[in-house]
């Protein structure tokens, strides 16, 4: 669906040149939920903008639908991007026009006839979720009803991309997860391909099929979601993946734990698919006379399925303990000594 083969884009400014995508080569199939995510800077606004021509590629091929996008002239560009929708993370919505007329908006300058935009303005409004609101203004929406619109009005021409630029920043955690139920829900009713950039590795985690990690215009790991999140890499992977499988709280809680006397052995074990629904920690304490305590733990979904993370304690002998260790792993469960007493 899309192809990108040595992708670089360089900005001349007054401290010299930018190179915001250096050298990339990316492959993205057809109806799947594919993510960038990368810090501030990494490149990945640069990177979708590349997608539609927003902005030029200095060197290297785009191609999206079976379009070689930077070969087209301007006529058959607009016309390659009406099947390439876009939403973003301010909305960008026209605010002197109501919800329907927003959602129209393309249609309008597609000329399509009255009628056929009404109908189709319909499908979408009740696709997205805003039934009775199509006569509401944006000032009268809230956060998430504004990107609600935005992904009806990026649908408007039956695209077969979207691309999402860090759709979510803008909305609270309980928002941001009901706009990616709703992007999952139009990506398995319209096999829709989908294309998100984002900072955060929740996103990632909760509707992404695979996903690159952008880092100074590069992309240095990318892989299935499940993977990434089972065996990651780079440091810059491990920092995102540590966002939703350790987060502060959980830092902060095992750094108390640590502190304390008689902790015993702390180990991390690594739970993915069907291991989480194991009964690990009931066939230890009946197979090893050890002592085990449950530190802290957390089970998250991702669209190829369960990841989860596990800290405990385990406390006896020497023998006993490499004992236990060894059985974790012979489970095919990923298992790291992170404190010895």
């Amino acid at each position: 669906m899309i192809t990108l083969s040595k992708i670089a884009k360089v900005f001349n400014t007054k401290d010299g040149e930018v190179k915001a995508v250096d050298n990339i080569d990316l492959t993205i199939d057809k109806g799947e939920i594919f993510g960038v995510i990368g810090y501030s800077g990494a490149g990945k606004s640069t990177l979708i903008r590349l997608l539609n021509m927003l902005e030029a590629p200095t060197s290297g091929t785009v191609e999206v639908a079976g379009k070689s996008m930077h070969t087209l002239s301007r006529q058959k560009l607009r016309a390659a991007r009406q099947e390439i929708g876009m939403i973003f993370q301010h909305f960008n919505l026209l605010w002197s026009r109501t919800v329907a007329e927003n959602i129209a908006f393309p249609l309008e300058i597609k000329g399509v006839s009255k009628t056929e935009q009404k109908e189709r303005v319909n499908e979408l409004i009740k696709l997205v979720g805003l039934e009775g609101r199509g006569g509401s203004y944006p000032s009268q929406l809230s956060g998430g009803q504004k990107q609600r619109v935005g992904i009806a009005r990026a649908l408007a021409n039956n695209p077969q991309v979207l691309l999402c630029d860090e759709a979510t920043s803008a909305l609270d955690p309980k928002t941001t997860d009901s706009i990616l139920d709703l992007l999952v829900d139009i990506n398995k009713k319209l096999g829709l391909t989908i294309v998100l950039i984002t900072h955060e590795m929740h996103v990632i985690r909760k509707i992404c099929h695979r996903v690159a990690v952008m880092e100074s215009g590069k992309i240095v790991e990318q892989g299935d979601v499940l993977d990434i999140f089972r065996r990651p890499k780079q440091e810059m992977t491990k920092e995102f993946v540590k966002q939703v499988t350790e987060p502060e709280e959980t830092e902060e809680a095992l750094k108390h734990l640590l502190d304390k006397e008689g902790i015993g052995h702390v180990l991390q074990l690594t739970f993915v698919g069907g291991d989480t629904q194991r009964p690990l920690i009931t066939d230890i304490v009946r197979k090893f006379d050890v002592n085990i305590s449950i530190l802290q733990g957390k089970i998250s979904q991702t669209q190829h399925g369960s990841y989860g993370s596990l800290f405990i304690s385990l406390s006896g002998e020497e023998k006993l303990i490499t004992d236990v260790v060894d059985y974790i792993k012979s489970q095919q469960v990923e298992v790291e000594v992170i404190h010895s007493a």
